[in-house]
């Protein structure tokens, strides 16, 4: 989100169609042009114009067996840069699409394990490109696999595609002194924290078992937590727009002003910027720096409610 261009905010219509059959969305017009059900998949498994790519973090999963014809995109690997902190560059991930026989009339299903969290950071990244057909797959790897859906362990491959990979859009992309305009007060905005409620009040640093971690805990002022969970139902699929709409309404979020999302270290935001963003068609930005660099940030505020300062003291 480039703050420096905002004039005022201005709901993005998505042009929402037809329902999905099969989906959460079944009663309120889901946006099909950014959302497909397993069953549109399964149906689309021989479509040579369908690319499916799988973003899972957990390794081996996507060798073990996956979606038939989907390809594998590490996300640590080929959706950042390998040698300093920042997204994948354009040179980059136009070699990696191509090698997956991406065309620019290609439609681009991503899913993945952890809910569709880094396949969601797939999206951002490839609409942050400028890419054009990107849609997620419902209820991501594990419905899939609940529904007893095919899988395969045999790599497809494809010819080389064409498609073309444009300049990134800033306005889909939050930095750091942007977040911090918007806590001065200097441009409008508003700030989502997708963390845990004991993540978001500094009770803990970071969930159990990860490595990414800052020297101070809490949350950047002024941000509203809602976890990321409340998006999604127990199968992992979306809520409806309707429940969605409801969700972030009932917090002043209704897409009148710009958002901004963030979390620890992006990915679990990305789920968030899809649904305001993609489903929802709000002004939404991702804040991929997150509180991984927000709390190891000298000079920048900090909320903190638990009270733990350094080291969890």
């Amino acid at each position: 989100m480039n703050l420096r261009k905002i004039a005022g905010a201005a709901v993005v219509s998505l042009g929402l169609l037809g329902a999905l059959a099969g989906s959460a969305f079944a009663q309120d017009a889901a946006p099909e042009s950014v959302l497909v059900t397993a069953d549109w998949v399964e149906e689309n498994l021989e479509n040579p114009n369908v690319r499916l790519i799988e973003v899972s973090v957990v390794p081996g999963v996507f060798e073990r067996g996956h979606i038939p014809g989907a390809v594998n995109f590490v996300w640590h690997t080929d959706f950042v840069d390998p040698v300093q902190r920042d997204i994948v560059s354009q040179e980059r991930l136009q070699e990696l699409a191509q090698a997956a026989g991406i065309n620019d009339d290609t439609t681009i299903v991503l899913y993945g394990d952890n809910n569709n969290w880094f396949a969601a950071w797939g999206a951002w990244i490839f609409n942050l490109y400028g890419v054009e057909d990107v849609r997620l797959l419902d209820g991501g790897r594990v419905k899939w696999e609940a529904d007893g859906r095919p899988l395969a362990t045999t790599p497809a491959v494809y010819e080389v595609g064409s498609v073309t990979i444009g300049e990134a859009n800033d306005d889909l992309r939050a930095l750091r002194d942007e977040v911090l305009a918007v806590v001065n007060a200097e441009a409008p905005g508003a700030l989502i924290d997708i963390r845990s409620a004991a993540e978001y009040n500094g009770e803990i640093f970071a969930p159990e078992g990860v490595q990414e971690l800052a020297v101070r805990a809490g949350h950047i002022p002024g941000a509203l937590n809602v976890p990321w969970g409340q998006n999604v139902n127990a199968d992992g699929t979306f809520k409806s727009l309707d429940e969605l709409r409801a969700l972030y309404g009932g917090l002043g979020v209704d897409g009148s002003q710009p958002v901004i999302t963030y979390c620890r270290i992006g990915e679990r935001a990305a789920l968030t910027w899809f649904v305001l963003n993609q489903l929802l068609g709000y002004d939404v930005a991702l804040y991929d720096g997150s509180w991984t660099e927000w709390g190891n940030t000298v000079g920048v505020p900090v909320v903190n409610p638990a009270g733990t300062v350094w080291g969890g003291q």
